[in-house]
């Protein structure tokens, strides 16, 4: 089997090396970048299953780096912090972020929410990979197309740019209409495991949705208060 392959962004060599180290000893591969463009570089090249960002970077920082990535690619993401930086976990989660640490963290934590991620990922690829065969990969209301093949939102004619969260988000509301769910089941089923912090992923996803497209004449995404959401079909 081959080893999953582990892209290290942080412009502190010392650290990127230590970080290296932990994985290579628990059978990962490590490739590092020292900055943002070195970092967009490598990830084309070196096709990673997982990257470990740092948001201060010299250059294009960690936060345009994940932005960039997410364009193309919905690989985990890990955002690091050193102690005392000023971190927004709201824009690191808008902008397509998986999780956060940090700095200084302990070796076997950073590994183990390494592991973690890779392991649900893997499963959850599993689960849509039936999913769709089972239920399709595409679902149609009125006026709302979203195709989970190709990633892709139509919205009342018009194609919708939408980050690979919030259209999972909203493909796995619309194909299951007025079933309600948590916003810890959403985190778990969307993001594939049990995100260290908050729910408030959740919400940013929804109202991202929510500002690029309305109602529908027959549908909405409702808020079910004090539960979570649901796809509400009339």
């Amino acid at each position: 089997m081959d080893k999953r392959r582990i892209l290290i962004v942080d412009d502190d060599e010392n650290i990127a090396e230590l970080i290296s180290l932990y994985l290579v000893k628990e059978c990962f591969d490590t490739e590092m970048a020292a900055n943002g463009e070195e970092a967009l570089k490598k990830f084309e090249s070196y096709h990673p299953h997982l990257i470990l960002l740092d948001i201060m970077l010299p250059g294009i920082d960690g936060y345009d780096v994940c932005r960039e990535i997410r364009k193309k690619s919905n690989v985990p993401i890990i955002m690091l912090s050193a102690k005392g930086e000023v971190f927004d976990k709201v824009l690191g989660l808008k902008i397509g972020a998986d999780d956060y640490m940090v700095k200084p963290f302990d070796s076997n934590e950073l590994v183990a929410r390494v592991q973690a991620i890779l392991r649900r990922s893997a499963t959850q690829n599993e689960e849509k990979q039936q999913e769709a065969k089972d239920e399709g990969e595409c679902v149609k209301y009125d006026g709302l197309t979203v195709n989970l093949t190709s990633y892709s939102v139509v919205y009342n004619g018009k194609m919708v740019e939408m980050p690979p969260k919030e259209l999972e988000l909203l493909y796995f509301l619309a194909s299951k209409p007025n079933q309600v769910f948590t916003r810890e089941q959403l985190l778990d089923k969307i993001w594939g495991y049990d995100y260290i912090g908050d729910t408030r992923t959740v919400d940013v996803h929804v109202k991202r949705v929510r500002e690029k497209i309305k109602d529908g004449s027959n549908w909405s995404i409702a808020t079910v208060w004090g539960i979570g959401y649901k796809f509400e079909v009339k």
